[in-house]
């Protein structure tokens, strides 16, 4: 696969959104359970930590540690792809491209991945990631979201739980404007 100008740094932090082909499927939260598998087994093979995770029904955006000496983001992430798209019945409908590689139509292929660079720039995709679900129309507050790690946050004392109540964010974060 081709490089596309991807930062490697090792023990880094990244940013990610990451897609359904069809963005009008609502398999992420429908099959939750199925992805939740997915990531879980992916950490087991190739450890990282979950800093941020939020699940939409087409996209999800996560903030992932690496350990140190490791900058492979590329392979946990077709992993968690190919065994969340094992896990469930092929029915969904392939164009040629996806039937002479033995593709199959649930993901779009790429995913989009920013480096962290600094303190602030990971708060700001932390609080994005929460504020998504807000951002989408799917919830009024951050809290009311089931699919974030924003509950793990708020259980361990990093957010409180009426956190941006009132707030907006800006910027594309990978995603279509």
């Amino acid at each position: 696969m081709p490089n596309y100008r991807r930062a490697f740094v090792p023990g880094g932090c990244w940013f990610f959104t990451v897609n359904l082909l069809d963005r009008r499927q609502t398999l992420l939260v429908d099959q939750i359970e199925f992805l939740r598998a997915a990531v879980a087994a992916t950490r087991q093979s190739h450890a990282f930590t979950i800093d941020a995770f939020v699940v939409l029904p087409d996209h999800l955006h996560a903030v992932w540690s690496l350990p140190p000496g490791d900058s492979d983001f590329s392979t946990r992430w077709r992993l968690i792809k190919n065994r969340f798209a094992r896990a469930l019945p092929k029915q969904e409908p392939l164009n040629a491209v996806r039937v002479a590689r033995n593709e199959r139509g649930i993901w779009q292929r790429r995913f989009w991945e920013h480096l962290i660079r600094d303190e602030a720039d990971y708060a700001r995709h932390v609080e994005y990631c929460y504020i998504n679900p807000l951002k989408h129309g799917l919830a009024t507050r951050v809290r009311d979201w089931p699919y974030s790690s924003f509950h793990r946050d708020v259980r361990a004392g990093i957010f409180p739980l009426d956190w941006a109540g009132d707030s907006e964010t800006s910027g594309d974060f990978g995603e279509r404007v």
